[in-house]
């Protein structure tokens, strides 16, 4: 008889879970259809009007920028203000469908996903009233917020990178383009829209029901075993939610494979361009369809590598670098090494070839990461010396990471010494942003790295944000 008041307890806690589930799921899409057209609406009316206030000034100052530029030749610059009413076309297209896709996700699922959010509390009372309140006034300004960033970001950062463009030191090379290069730029680039669009699409769909059982799968495992998303009680509400809303994710990643493709296609019109090889363009448009076979293989653990022909399409030359003055030393040696044996006593080199470009790149971004380590050493011996830090949260910091206090040190001092640095380069009216020892990083100069551009671009949209106030 003891059993049966637990196992009845167990049942009265499960039926509580599948009855507060749904009713959030019920009221998160009232919340949806009432605040949803609203802030879609601010949101797409926002962005569109940004995009299409602001084409002819892109216009004008894309064209301006392009003619002022001396890194091009006059046969390239033709051949680019030839292609400039398509890509801006693109790019208007492009904004404008953007822009109604994440309006309208924005403002359904947003209040949705905040009345499962309000589940962590532990109050119940206060669980109800943020079911009912969250995602509502929160939605609206948020749209908001998103159409300010986005015009601030095409208002304020792209005419910097025009003007930074306009002001680099001219090149040693000029990059030229022959008229013989111009009809094959040309059919490549049609070509690998013909093939990169429909092959890109055939393998998404195709493997899209891997995708959506895989996904249904995985999140059913994880809770059942309470891993995962599952791990932590508070989040057991969204992620659940995450399992009703599976198959609209594995619809925009196929979206999102159709319009990737049509970028992929147009780049091989670039490769014919950097390689001045025809062979290479149609290489690199099948050498794409198998690296996208291959990367959602890896991604949806499906057999390894791909069926589809992966060709070489660039040169493994280090010569081939324009950026660098040693081209024109090393074009005879490469030439002649192209033909020899290697010596009897030659001893391969066991680690991956680096070019001149990539060490150097690679002595940048420690340059930079150990000034800014530096820079964020000497504010916080400021910060010790005016008592603002204490040793207190210094042992905070070192006894647990992952603890509130810890965040003082942790996460306050790197945005306090971003913050300083973001101040310093705007009193000393630089374009970028100015480091220690006048060490100054902008959008001409930075290393071309990924995880660079994600952390440079928000920066300068912040820099001038601050700027403007």
């Amino acid at each position: 008889m003891a059993f049966l008041p637990n196992s009845l307890e167990d049942w009265i806690k499960v039926s509580y879970v599948v009855f507060a589930f749904f009713s959030a799921l019920f009221l998160g899409a009232i919340k949806g259809f009432i605040v949803g057209p609203i802030a879609a609406l601010i949101l797409i009316i926002g962005n569109v009007g940004v995009i299409l206030g602001l084409f002819p000034a892109h216009v004008a100052w894309t064209v301006y920028t392009l003619l002022k530029i001396e890194i091009f030749d006059a046969a390239l610059k033709v051949a680019i203000l030839i292609a400039l009413p398509a890509l801006f076309g693109i790019w208007l297209g492009l904004g404008i469908a953007g822009s109604v896709l994440v309006g309208v996700g924005y403002g359904f699922f947003t209040p949705w996903v905040s009345t499962f959010e309000a589940f962590r509390y532990d109050n119940e009372s206060k669980k109800f009233l943020h079911c009912i309140v969250d995602g509502t006034l929160g939605t609206i300004k948020g749209s908001c917020t998103v159409v300010r960033d986005f015009a601030d970001i095409c208002y304020h950062s792209y005419p910097s990178y025009l003007k930074e463009l306009r002001e680099s030191p001219c090149s040693d090379q000029c990059k030229t383009l022959r008229l013989i290069h111009v009809p094959g730029c040309v059919i490549v680039g049609i070509v690998g829209l013909i093939v990169e669009v429909p092959l890109f699409t055939a393998i998404a769909i195709v493997k899209s029901p891997y995708l959506l059982f895989k996904g249904w799968y995985r999140l059913l495992h994880d809770l059942i075993s309470r891993e995962g998303p599952f791990l932590e009680t508070v989040c057991v509400p969204i992620a659940g939610l995450t399992i009703f809303v599976w198959p609209l994710v594995v619809i925009a990643s196929i979206l999102l494979a159709v319009v990737s493709s049509i970028f992929v296609g147009l780049y091989a019109s670039i490769i014919v361009y950097q390689e001045r090889s025809f062979h290479r363009g149609l290489a690199y448009i099948m050498a794409m369809v198998a690296e996208f076979d291959e990367y959602t293989n890896d991604w949806l653990y499906l057999r390894e590598g791909s069926f589809f022909p992966k060709p070489q399409y660039r040169k493994k030359m280090v010569s081939q670098s324009s950026e660098f003055s040693t081209r024109g030393n090393n074009t005879s040696e490469s030439r002649s090494n192209t033909t020899m044996e290697p010596p009897a006593m030659f001893m391969p080199n066991l680690a991956p070839s680096r070019s001149v470009r990539e060490t150097i790149q690679e002595v940048k971004m420690v340059q930079i990461w150990g000034n800014m380590m530096r820079d964020c050493e000497i504010r916080g011996k400021e910060l010790l010396d005016a008592n603002v830090l204490t040793a207190a949260d210094l042992y905070e910091w070192l006894r647990g990471k992952n603890v509130n206090e810890a965040s003082i040190v942790g996460v306050g001092l790197p945005c306090y010494s971003l913050l300083q640095t973001l101040l310093f380069s705007i009193k000393a009216n630089s374009s970028g942003v100015l480091l220690l020892d006048d060490f100054e990083i902008t959008h001409f100069n930075r290393p071309k790295d990924k995880l660079l551009d994600w952390f440079f671009n928000p920066v300068m949209v912040l820099k001038e944000q601050i700027k403007g106030h």
